[in-house]
């Protein structure tokens, strides 16, 4: 009896800091909208290089990030996120990594081919009528 009871503790304690991790991964994302923002991306321990980039944010975790002609495909959950690159109407790349916000900047790595990416996300555009 007492084991089954120290198995459901630990049992409720896992399912609670996992509830607390979801929690504090989707308090941490932004208002819906869009945004001016910054990529960075980095390769092997090189310094990030940093351009701007457009930023529209959506309700269901999608976020779509613009930098000149390609288009970044995010699709975050709990604790990783899956990026399509899109130049244009072919796909360039793909990868799921799991992710970290810092602020105001969610940050993720494409271990494959050693690159790490920031996404310093600026002020909420206001939308006018």
């Amino acid at each position: 009896m007492a084991r089954a009871r120290i198995a459901n503790v630990t049992i409720g304690l896992v399912a609670c800091a996992l509830g607390a991790a979801s929690a504090a991964a989707a308090a941490a994302a932004p208002a819906v909208g869009r945004y001016d923002a910054k990529l960075c991306v980095s390769v092997s321990a090189a310094a990030f290089s940093c351009g701007a980039a457009e930023v529209d944010w959506q309700r269901d975790g999608r976020v779509r990030v613009r930098v000149s002609d390609f288009s970044y495909r995010l699709q975050l959950h709990s604790s990783q996120l899956a990026v399509v690159l899109m130049h244009g109407a072919m796909q360039v790349d793909e990868f799921v990594a799991p992710f970290e916000w810092a602020g105001n900047t969610v940050e993720f790595a494409d271990a494959a081919r050693g690159a790490r990416y920031e996404l310093r996300l600026g002020d909420r555009k206001v939308t006018r009528p």
